[in-house]
């Protein structure tokens, strides 16, 4: 079985940062899994290098945009390199071969129809390399993903017959459930296409740093589409348009996006591959963003966690665990250093590196470090089948994009260790001269061990591989064959003494993290400026001016996802997209009256410049307007959709 992975190609406008590598991190791990189950496997990662942004980003550098574009490439190379992230190719889109097969592509589209020429006058979007309709933009003029100013551009432009693809998407979506992951983001992405899609603008003549059309159509100043471009790369990786030998690998099993992009992956991207008379991917899948303690990282404020720091400091192995155990999948998380050292302290330390440390103990002091299977299934019948179910749930978690309960699944099968070493205490069984019984539970957890480190092989590679090593067998297709889908067990082996693999850490001193995880000492919030007092309070009739009320910003919302507040009968946590850069996480006290899978795709009026609270220990960056009566709670919501981050007044 062929089986092709993709994280998206990264835009060189800035150096990797935590969102890139925890993408990263997931793929390599999918990758790594396919491999181990004997699938022929092809990873693909790299680089976005073409649009107005990155030559304007050269310009102001006084580079060479081409030089610009190579030194930023380099930094995620090396990064991913350092990571030994097992890719299998790291494209660029300034590859030669890259650019013959956009071409190819253009070429095939212009000759199906799906191609014309026409001229494009609207608002543009350097930052996100976008042309939005009036409509769609926010106050002054701004760009609704990002909220940047856009500025008004007319030129000539080839158009991709977007509109075209409107009902054939729907019914792809329809007929194919699994193709957008999690789940909760096909509605988003249903929503968007119902609402009626344009024609889209897919070359531009007001910057040259891109890929030119094809000789054929004699158009030198026209340049493509940055997002044509870009997506175009995971077929242009397997020869599409030059040596296409590798296609065999085509469609993508699992193409991994952030929620930012997801549109244009999952929309854009299969109206492109039905131009081409190409399959779609299996699935489109779609995390969320990672805050830090509770805050959106930001370089101004001097929270931004650099990976390569956290890495050096805790090691590569323990951060990629704490990423994919920390968060499920699609939803977004929040980095800590308090956090990240509990999970290596209790999971990896106590649980798992504690386990392995006691088996080696007892078969030294009871078996001159052998150990046997032979009596296991004896003794322990009950012991393997827990873990085996276990096991078998982990692997579909990961087919599911659910790695966190892959890994929880995977923790199970050593809780299940521990708890057998302390039921069956085989130091009493000793004494009583129960020695077969004894060791036979040493065998057991040596069992365990094995069987959970060949599934957690593809997340912690090196630490698993040391596992297997004390345990005389090596990770590969075959044990994989053996141990899970067999449920063999070891022959037998010695043991061998190794350090502790988790030693346990104390929580540094401040002067000791590494510099990207140090808080910055708390800045005196300046005092408001002095106004005149009647103008700040209400008159004796309770009435407020209209400047007063025009203080308050209240914005139409779309709830992008919902869950309930663990431990609460009345929160709901929502993410809601305010057409800002990032969605916004607002605690509501409306669960008794919504459930939080209502709440998904709706629109709410939200008061957004609220100070940020905290509630049940989450922060809450705005309020959602509702009204209350005897006969219950009504949210309040716009009579018909509108653009999220709609002022409302």
């Amino acid at each position: 079985m062929k089986n092709y992975i993709t994280t998206p190609i990264y835009y060189v406008n800035g150096e990797a940062h935590i969102g890139h590598a925890y993408t990263t991190f997931i793929a390599d791990t999918l990758a790594r899994y396919s491999r181990l189950v004997g699938n022929d496997t092809y990873f693909l990662t790299g680089t976005d290098e073409h649009g107005q942004k990155i030559e304007e980003a050269a310009k102001k550098l006084n580079k060479p945009t081409q030089q610009f574009a190579d030194e930023i490439s380099a930094t995620f190379r090396n990064l991913w390199d350092e990571f030994d992230i097992s890719y299998d190719q790291f494209i660029r889109t300034t590859d030669a071969d890259h650019k013959i097969g956009v071409q190819a592509a253009f070429a095939k589209m212009y000759e199906n129809g799906d191609i014309y020429k026409d001229f494009y006058e609207g608002n543009y979007c350097v930052s996100c390399e976008t042309f939005f309709p009036e409509s769609q933009l926010m106050d002054g003029g701004c760009c609704p993903d990002c909220g940047r100013a856009t500025s008004i551009v007319k030129e000539e432009s080839y158009f991709f017959r977007l509109s075209k693809y409107e009902r054939p998407l729907l019914e792809y979506y329809e007929a194919h459930p699994e193709f957008i992951l999690p789940k909760s983001r096909r509605n988003e992405v249903i929503s968007f296409v119902r609402g009626g899609l344009t024609d889209l603008s897919v070359t531009r003549t007001s910057f040259s740093w891109g890929v030119h059309l094809p000789e054929t159509l004699n158009e030198p100043k026209h340049v493509m589409y940055v997002w044509l471009d870009a997506l175009m790369n995971y077929a242009t990786a397997l020869g599409y348009g030059t040596d296409e030998a590798k296609m065999a690998f085509w469609p993508a099993n699992v193409q991994l996006v952030g929620k930012d992009i997801l549109r244009f992956h999952a929309i854009y991207w299969p109206a492109f591959l039905m131009s081409l008379g190409l399959p779609l991917p299996k699935h489109i899948a779609a995390h969320g963003w990672w805050t830090r303690d509770g805050e959106k990282m930001s370089k101004s404020k001097g929270n931004v966690v650099d990976p390569r720091e956290v890495s050096n400091h805790y090691g590569v192995e323990n951060f990629r665990y704490f990423m994919m155990r920390e968060v499920p999948f699609g939803q977004d998380g929040d980095f800590s250093q308090r956090a990240l050292i509990d999970r290596m302290n209790s999971d990896l330390s106590n649980d798992l590196g504690n386990l392995l440390n006691r088996i080696i103990g007892m078969s030294e002091k009871y078996s001159d470090f052998n150990v046997d299977s032979k009596d296991v299934a004896q003794y322990h019948a009950k012991e393997l089948s827990d873990a085996h179910e276990s096991l078998k749930a982990a692997e579909n978690y990961l087919f599911e994009l659910q790695p966190h309960r892959y890994l929880e699944e995977l923790w199970r099968v050593f809780t299940i260790g521990n708890k057998a070493i302390e039921e069956h205490a085989p130091w009493v069984k000793i004494k009583e001269g129960r020695n077969d019984e004894a060791l036979a539970t040493v065998a057991l957890v040596a069992n365990l061990l094995a069987k959970a480190s060949v599934l957690l092989h593809p997340v912690m590679p090196q630490t698993t591989t040391k596992i297997a090593d004390a345990l005389g067998f090596e990770i590969t297709t075959d044990s994989y064959n053996a141990l899970i889908k067999n449920g063999a067990l070891l022959n037998p082996f010695t043991i061998k003494k190794i350090p502790p693999l988790f030693p346990r850490i104390e929580e540094p001193l401040m002067a000791e993290a590494p510099k990207a995880m140090i808080e910055e000492a708390p800045k005196a919030e300046p005092k408001p400026a002095m106004v005149d007092k009647k103008e700040t309070t209400l008159s004796e009739e309770g009435l407020i001016t209209i400047d007063q009320f025009f203080q308050t910003s209240i914005k139409i919302g779309t709830v992008l996802d919902a869950e309930e507040v663990p431990k609460s009968s009345k929160l709901l946590k929502l993410q809601v997209d305010l057409g800002e850069e990032t969605p916004r996480q607002i605690v509501a006290g409306i669960r008794e009256y919504y459930s939080a899978q209502s709440m998904i795709g709706t629109q709410v009026c939200v008061v957004a410049n609220l100070k940020p609270a905290k509630l049940m220990g989450l922060l809450s960056e705005g309020m959602i307007l509702a009204a209350k009566d005897a006969d219950g709670l009504s949210l309040v919501r716009p009579e018909k959709p509108r653009l999220s981050g709609s002022s409302v007044g």
